[in-house]
């Protein structure tokens, strides 16, 4: 529901926010009231101590103040618990009671300064439990105010100025979209949420330079930021359930699918070998995409033997060995990362021509002579620290599969991060390409670093003068997939046999002409429900539209107390429903909670209402009243239950596809499996419209690991035979290299 408003501005919080912290807060004022009459009454009231008369007063009065916080904790808990997220009409008196409870803070923050002073002054001679006790309440007394004030903070919502408000809402269907009144308003609350955004930016990169390449970065990503969120008047936890909600439909609709027929080919066939080919390739190359993270992604992948190995224990090849042996500076001084780099591959250090560790002033530059026996290695400096869109990269000599094999690293940085939130569009004009042709515009720039890097350093010519015959090949995972992609389609004019193995690369990279020309030469490795290749800005805006759907629709609350059972339990003991309604009489937990137990546990999605029980199916046509509360009047994103849920019907943001062609690799079997059971996979070749909605699942981020990429594409490597998809592989026309 929209954001609660109380002392004249709005929050980031709604009024059913308020059962679980009111719940804890609760439980601890009747233990803490138990305690203080305990103590009162084992005394009997009387204290022979000095200031034996001012502890009285000052238990009488906690007991009071306790006794007034506990009505008020259970009126806020109770009221907070009623109606559904849309509907908080038996939640007016919420800010009611906010108002009451904020004014006992005041006598609580007396007596707590009172026990305090009491403690400090007149405790000599009283028993060292009562001052304990004492001593107990006031430390509680103050962490509670403490972290009050912080819940305050938290909650505070830059945005909720009432200065700022729309004008009189229209009747439902009447849309004056060019009114002035609507455009003036929708414009300054963009700016200031883009203020507020950018502000956000700034604190949360304050480690970085703030010049102006950083502020132009903080600029574009707030404004898209605030362009997503303005429009909307949703709280967190009203994304958390509507997410929950999501979830529970999404797989209620999968299990209502008649499951495809799956047939399994040996690999003799000519499609299983062309596939088994680009499986292999792509195992091998995600080696050097896994590799590029250097020794963060290689100790999480090996913690037991990591350490060892890096610390020149195992094989003779460690840090400390490299780090004296080679001239290296700056940021891996202890040669960490070029160890790492070293297991992972299998690769000699003479092998590689040039590695960048990552977003500062070092890179390792490797000059070799023309015999394979003979090289040496120096260190280069940087003369200025590496600006936004500088991501690091390695290359090195592939004798194996005789490639040069340029590896762009991912997300591992403040940096990166702000290069993949720059996601506009920017101009990509290729030669030969017909069509609109544009890209991200972060993961643009960067593969513009490479490219320069690559060719105006001379690092492919001096490449290509060791090794003539081999070709080129370039790969990457996440934020260095997409820049691999869109390197090699710069670079592929100039190397024509060029290939490149794209690792869950984003979904929002490349235009649909770019992304076609690129299937010649991308071939693009997806895991599971992996987020990242379904993200983009369309699937963003048409993720929000359903959230703000099916939370409209819902007719349950967060959490709720089921007052009505109560009473019918109470009033008819003797009915057979009297057990199963007083198992719900106390806390009923609906959405948030049995959503959390869902999602780790799982369960069967029909137990989990999504829509209102008596709304008739001509009635879900019409806008409704409780999804358009959820928006800000005027909103473009705006769209009845009518409208077509694709993100194509957007035409706010241009549409943006993943690269090449899309080997998509699933787990065969059951989605719920135990931990220790044995994961086998099927992959087959799917199509960018398999990717144009986000999938809701707690897999969303552990399938977009690196180390989960490369467990999938060796567990199909060596089991095969392998499942196949036979209806896309006959519809794909670039089956073939």
């Amino acid at each position: 529901m929209p954001g609660m408003v109380a002392f004249g501005r709005r929050w980031g919080i709604a009024s059913d926010d308020l059962v679980f912290p009111g719940s804890f807060e609760l439980l601890l004022r009747v233990l803490w009231w138990i305690g203080t009459l305990i103590l009162f009454t084992y005394h009997k009231g009387h204290f022979d101590c000095n200031g034996g008369g001012v502890l009285h007063n000052y238990l009488v009065g906690l007991l009071v103040v306790l006794g007034l916080i506990i009505l008020s904790l259970w009126a806020i808990v109770y009221v907070s618990a009623q109606g559904t997220i849309t509907n908080p009409g038996s939640r007016r008196s919420i800010p009611a009671l906010v108002y009451l409870r904020a004014l006992l803070y005041i006598p609580e923050f007396v007596w707590a300064c009172l026990g305090a002073v009491w403690v400090s002054d007149d405790s000599r001679g009283c028993a060292p439990a009562t001052v304990g006790a004492v001593i107990t309440a006031v430390i509680t007394s103050w962490v509670i105010l403490l972290f009050t004030g912080l819940g305050v903070v938290f909650v505070f919502d830059p945005m909720g100025s009432p200065r700022i408000q729309p004008g009189p809402t229209e009747p439902l269907g009447v849309r004056d979209m060019e009114s002035s009144g609507g455009t003036q308003f929708l414009s300054t609350a963009r700016s200031l949420a883009t203020k507020v955004w950018e502000c956000r930016l700034r604190l949360l990169c304050c480690c970085l330079p703030q010049d102006e390449s950083h502020r132009a970065a903080f600029s574009s990503i707030s404004q898209l930021l605030s362009n997503f969120f303005s429009d909307t008047d949703l709280v967190p936890s009203d994304i958390a359930a509507g997410l929950a909600l999501l979830h529970q439909e999404q797989d209620k609709m999968e299990r209502s699918r008649d499951p495809e027929d799956i047939v399994t080919h040996s690999p003799s066939s000519p499609i299983d070998q062309d596939l088994q080919t680009e499986l292999e390739k792509a195992a091998h190359c995600m080696q050097f995409a896994a590799a590029a993270y250097g020794w963060p992604l290689y100790v999480y992948s090996n913690p037991f033997t990591a350490p060892c190995k890096l610390s020149g224990d195992w094989a003779g090849v460690g840090c400390r060995t490299r780090a004296a042996e080679y001239d290296i500076v700056g940021g891996d001084n202890l040669g960490c990362h070029f160890s790492s780099i070293l297991q992972t591959t299998g690769l000699q250090y003479r092998d590689f021509i040039y590695v960048s560790f990552h977003n500062q002033v070092t890179v390792l530059f490797i000059s070799r002579a023309f015999t394979p026996d003979q090289s040496r290695l120096s260190s280069e400096r940087t003369r200025c620290a590496p600006q936004i869109y500088e991501i690091p990269f390695f290359v090195a000599l592939d004798h194996k599969r005789e490639a040069v094999l340029v590896a762009v690293r991912g997300t591992l940085s403040l940096k990166d991060v702000l290069t993949d939130l720059s996601a506009e569009c920017e101009n990509l004009p290729v030669e030969g390409v017909s069509g609109a042709c544009y890209a991200h515009k972060g993961m643009c720039q960067a593969a513009g670093y490479i490219y320069k890097k690559l060719v105006n350093d001379g690092i492919l010519n001096q490449a290509f003068s060791v090794a003539p015959e081999y070709k080129l090949v370039v790969t990457g995972h996440s934020l260095g997939a997409g820049t691999a992609a869109l390197l090699a389609i710069l670079l592929r004019t100039s190397f024509p046999t060029l290939q490149c193995y794209s690792f869950s690369p984003p979904g929002g990279l490349l235009s649909k002409a770019l992304a076609e020309y690129s299937k010649d030469f991308v071939v693009s490795v997806v895991l599971g429900k992996d987020l990242v290749p379904r993200l983009s800005i369309p699937n963003m805006e048409d993720l929000k539209r359903r959230i703000l759907k099916i939370v409209a629709n819902c007719n349950k609350p967060k959490v709720s107390l089921d007052s009505e059972r109560c009473s019918r339990t109470f009033l008819c003991p003797e009915s057979s429903l009297a057990v199963s309604e007083a198992a719900v009489c106390v806390l009923q937990y609906r959405i948030l909670l049995q959503g959390c137990w869902y999602e780790l546990f799982g369960g069967d999605p029909d137990d989990f209402p999504t829509e209102m029980d008596s709304r008739r199916e001509e009635q879900l046509s019409q806008p409704l009243l409780g999804e358009e509360s959820l928006l800000i009047r005027h909103s473009s994103s705006y769209q009845s239950l009518a409208s077509d849920d694709s993100p194509a019907h957007t035409a706010a943001h241009l549409p943006l596809f993943p690269p090449g062609r899309i080997l998509y690799i699933t787990e065969d079997g059951p989605s719920r499996r135990s931990c220790f059971s044995q994961v086998r996979y099927r992959a087959d070749w799917s199509s960018e419209a398999a990717f144009r909605s986000i999938l809701i699942s707690p897999r969303m981020l552990v399938d977009h690991m690196p180390d989960a990429v490369l467990r999938a594409l060796n567990s199909l490597c060596s089991d095969g035979p392998f499942s196949l998809c036979p209806s896309t592989l006959s519809n794909n026309p670039h089956i073939s290299m």
